[in-house]
């Protein structure tokens, strides 16, 4: 009895003439995921990927957990197949999942019959095979609303399936199919969430820290690597782009208002990332950013800051106050990483009292009133540093 992966597919059923190629992309991912582990066959079929083993001995294990943070899959289970004879499902169950009732005492059995060709009828399946099962297991009992265990019979064109309850997977889209982008990474608790929302839309995303040697360490630049290593499961292989902004924060710090720094360092950040992102040919800026979170985040702040370039800049967290993205960040597992206590080029130099609702007019007059700025901010561009985030790569520093 082989086990088997099903993987289903969740809003990528609903597209239409493109649905083969968010499939397509699907099942290359989950088989460029999976080729460490081993030889498998990796096929579509009725809104659900089948991931075969090719060869004994394969770390299933290992390859669910991979698959479920594949995103484009909203559920998986483990199943075994069987002909779609009632005499070899009701067999097929008891040896797949006789061990696991044992430790039970309340089950149910569902039923999917997705082939209408079948002589029994969905209700008809639950409860003859809930009498073969009663029949082999004296002590259970069937709850139909809080079993122990739940037993899923899906009658499909090829074969019958039997499994166990459903898990929770990534969801959201094939990374890849909705463009590319260059993630703003800070190193703090929201940077990675709104990386991690974006994948989830089918973002493909390389990341751009800002280091600020001597007043940041190389710890800090570290935690940032680290960071972009824990989302590389979520997001795929990326680049992490380091650059050196020492320079020109420096200048704005010397030049510059006091209550306008922090607009004007957001500014000058997004004109280099645009620099990047237009070389790379990405169609798009991601930042953390929450509105009104802090005196950069205002509306008017916003405005300002997104008038310095011309590509758009999404903002996943932008309506989540700071308990939701800790939530999410726990749950995709940066949390832990992201509190490190290490200084980012974004808490240095920061005024004491900001100003929340600055004019355009007034940030363009400071700005003018630093003619150096653009020449340091194409400096920094030309002389990022470059690391590549790897899946299962060891630490290299």
């Amino acid at each position: 009895m082989k086990e088997i992966l099903m993987a289903y597919q969740g809003e990528i059923a609903l597209k239409g003439l493109n649905r083969g190629k968010f499939e397509a992309r699907l099942i290359k991912i989950i088989r460029w995921r999976l080729e460490p582990l081993g030889k498998f066959r990796v096929y579509a079929a009725q809104s659900t990927v089948f991931i075969e083993p090719k060869e004994d001995g394969l770390d299933m294990d290992e390859a669910f957990r991979r698959i479920s943070r594949v995103f484009g899959i909203v559920k998986m289970s483990r199943a075994v197949e069987c002909p779609k004879d009632f005499d070899a499902i009701c067999e097929t169950a008891e040896a797949y999942l006789g061990e696991q009732l044992s430790g039970v005492r309340t089950f149910k059995v569902e039923a999917k019959r997705a082939d209408k060709n079948y002589p029994m009828k969905s209700p008809e399946i639950c409860r003859e095979l809930g009498a073969y099962l009663l029949d082999k297991h004296h002590h259970l009992r069937v709850d139909v609303h809080q079993p122990q265990l739940q037993i899923m019979v899906e009658i499909r064109d090829r074969a019958a399936y039997i499994h166990g309850p459903k898990v929770e997977a990534a969801g959201g889209l094939p990374v890849g199919t909705s463009g590319r982008a260059l993630n703003l990474l800070s190193g703090g608790i929201d940077s990675p969430v709104a990386a991690w929302c974006m994948a989830r839309r089918g973002l493909a995303l390389h990341h751009i820290h800002f280091a600020s040697p001597p007043y940041t360490s190389l710890r800090a630049k570290l935690k940032v690597r680290d960071l972009a290593r824990e989302l590389v499961e979520y997001t795929g292989n990326c680049t992490l782009f380091v650059v050196p902004y020492t320079k020109p924060q420096e200048y704005i710090r010397d030049h510059a208002p006091d209550v306008l720094f922090t607009v004007l360092m957001r500014r000058s950040m997004l004109r280099i990332a645009e620099e990047l992102a237009n070389k790379m040919e990405l169609q798009a800026l991601i930042t953390g950013e929450s509105l009104a979170q802090v005196a950069s985040q205002t509306m008017a702040a916003l405005a300002c800051t997104d008038a310095a370039q011309s590509l758009p800049v999404l903002r996943p967290c932008i309506g989540m106050d700071k308990t939701e993205i800790i939530a999410i960040s726990r749950k995709i597992g940066t949390f832990e990483t992201s509190i490190e206590p290490y200084e980012d080029c974004c808490t240095i130099f920061t005024p004491p009292h900001p100003k929340t609702n600055p004019s355009l007019e007034e940030i363009l007059s400071a700005e003018a009133a630093m003619p150096d700025l653009r020449a340091l901010e194409h400096e920094a561009a030309e002389t990022v540093e470059k690391i590549a985030i790897r899946m299962g790569e060891e630490d290299l520093l």
